[in-house]
C-alpha cells in the first residue's frame, strides 16, 4: 500500500496560544481575553486564536490517513520552537513534505516517521516540531490502515511493546476556572486533577504560597464531599508553572518546607507539583529541579515533582531522567516533534524508574489526541492527559471514548 497524495487543510485547536512571558509580567484578564502588550516574537496579541492543519495522507485504496500538526498554547516560550501559524506553514508541507512521502510504501511506521523527524529546512534547522507531530500522526494511521491494525498494534509490533489492557489514568486540567471544573472532575472520577493554572505569583500563589494552600484545602474538601466512595482516590497534580520559584527565589530549603506544607493540606490524597521553578535554561533547571527533588527525599516529604519546562525534546528527556530532575517527566507531546519521539520517551522513562506522564496541550485537536491514546496504550505511562480544550468534559471525552474503544476491540477479538 503506498501514499499516492498528502493535502493539507487549515484548522482550529481546542484552545489559544498565550504569550506566557506576558502574563508571568501580570498581563491581566479583560473577560477571557489579556490586557497588554505582547513580549514573545510572532504573538500579536497576549492571547489568539490557535491553530493547526490537518495533514490528509491519500492511499491507493482510496482510504485516508490523517493527522494533526498543533504546537502547545505556550509556544515560543522555555526553549521551545516558534508561533505555529497554518498560513505559514501550509507551504512547507506542500513543498517540502509532500515530495517526500508521495510514492512511499507503507510499511513501517518507524522507518518513515524517523524519515521526517529528521527532515530540516535550508537552513539545516529541524522543520517546525508542529509539522513533525502531525504528519508523524498521518503516518501511524496510514501504516495501520494498510495493515489492518489499531494504532497502538503497531506501535507494540514495531517497538517490541504489549497493548494494556486496563485503562491509563487521565489527567484533566481545570484552566482557570480551577474550581468549577474541578467539580466536573470529581463527579467523572478523573484520577489525576485538576492542573489548576497557577500561573501567577501575586493572583493565585499568594506572596508567601497562601492562596495555593487554601486552594488545595477547599480542593480536597471538595473531592470528600462529592465522592460517592471511599475508594475514590484521586491524585492532585498541580502546575504552577515555575511561581514557587518566584515567589521563595529559588530557595531549595525554603521551597522544599512550603511543599511540605501542601501535602499537609491535600492530606489524605498524594500531591504532585509540576513545574515548582524555572531558572530559564535547561541545564539549571535540571539542576535545581534534581536539588528539590532529593531535599524532599531527604525530609521525608512525599510530594513528587513533575518536570515540565526546557524538558522538550527526546534529548532533553534523557538528560532530565539521567539527572533524576523531578519523580516525573512530562513529555509533552507536540513539543518532541515526530510521535515516534513519544514513544522513545515513554519507554526511556520506564527503564530509568521515573514517572512517564505523556501530557501534551489543552491547544491540539481532537486527532492528535486519539493519536496520543493509541500511543499511551501501547507503552503504559504512568497517566496520560486529557486533551484538547480547559473545559473538561470534551477532552476528557475524547479520551476516556478512544481508550475504550481500544480495549473493547481488543477484548472482541
Amino acid at each position: 500500500m503506498k501514499i499516492v497524495n498528502v493535502v493539507a487543510a487549515k484548522g482550529r485547536t481546542g484552545f489559544y496560544f498565550d504569550d506566557q512571558r506576558a502574563i508571568k509580567a501580570n498581563a491581566a484578564h479583560d473577560g477571557f481575553a489579556y490586557v497588554g502588550e505582547p513580549v514573545t516574537p510572532g504573538f500579536t496579541s497576549v492571547r489568539q486564536a490557535g491553530e493547526a492543519v490537518s495533514v490528509l495522507l491519500v492511499l491507493e485504496d482510496g482510504q485516508i490517513a490523517w493527522g494533526d500538526c498543533a504546537a502547545v498554547q505556550y509556544s515560543g516560550a522555555g526553549g521551545r520552537d516558534p508561533l505555529f501559524l497554518a498560513e505559514d506553514f501550509i507551504p512547507v508541507i506542500e513543498a517540502q513534505i509532500k515530495p517526500r512521502l508521495v510514492g512511499q510504501e507503507l510499511d513501517s511506521f518507524r522507518r518513515l516517521a524517523e524519515d521526517i523527524d529528521s527532515l530540516t529546512d535550508a537552513q539545516g534547522k529541524l522543520i517546525h516540531t508542529a509539522l513533525r507531530y502531525g504528519v508523524t500522526q498521518a503516518i501511524l494511521d496510514a501504516v495501520a490502515k494498510a495493515k489492518k491494525q489499531l494504532m497502538c498494534e503497531v506501535v507494540a509490533d514495531e517497538y517490541n511493546t504489549t497493548v494494556s489492557d486496563k485503562e491509563i489514568p487521565i489527567f484533566t486540567q481545570s484552566g482557570d476556572d480551577r474550581y468549577l471544573n474541578a467539580d466536573k472532575m470529581i463527579i467523572k472520577g478523573a484520577q489525576v486533577l485538576p492542573h489548576a493554572l497557577i500561573n501567577n505569583v501575586e493572583g493565585k500563589l499568594g506572596l508567601n504560597g497562601e492562596k495555593l494552600i487554601d486552594y488545595v484545602v477547599w480542593l480536597r474538601n471538595r473531592i470528600l464531599a462529592l465522592r460517592t466512595s471511599d475508594a475514590y482516590q484521586p491524585v492532585l497534580h498541580i502546575d504552577v508553572y515555575g511561581t514557587i520559584g518566584l515567589a521563595f527565589n529559588n530557595d531549595t530549603e525554603a521551597m522544599a518546607n512550603y511543599l511540605g506544607k501542601l501535602e499537609q493540606a491535600a492530606l489524605p490524597f498524594k500531591l504532585r507539583i509540576e513545574g515548582p521553578m524555572d531558572v530559564e535554561e535547561r541545564d539549571g533547571q535540571i539542576a535545581a529541579l534534581a536539588a528539590l527533588t532529593a531535599r524532599l527525599r531527604e525530609l521525608k516529604i512525599g510530594v513528587e515533582i513533575v518536570a515540565d519546562e526546557w524538558c522538550n525534546t527526546y534529548e532533553d528527556i534523557k538528560l532530565f531522567a539521567d539527572k533524576r530532575a523531578g519523580d516525573m517527566l512530562q513529555i509533552k507531546t507536540p513539543d518532541l516533534g515526530g510521535i515516534n519521539n513519544i514513544i522513545e520517551s515513554v519507554l526511556y522513562c520506564k527503564q530509568k524508574g521515573i514517572g512517564a506522564y505523556q501530557g501534551g496541550t489543552c491547544n491540539e485537536t481532537d486527532r492528535s489526541a486519539q493519536v496520543c491514546v493509541h500511543i499511551a496504550m501501547a507503552t503504559q505511562p504512568a497517566q496520560m492527559l486529557a486533551k484538547p480544550g480547559m473545559g473538561v468534559d470534551e477532552g476528557f471525552m475524547i479520551v476516556y471514548n478512544e481508550m475504550q474503544r481500544i480495549l473493547a476491540l481488543r477484548a472482541a477479538r
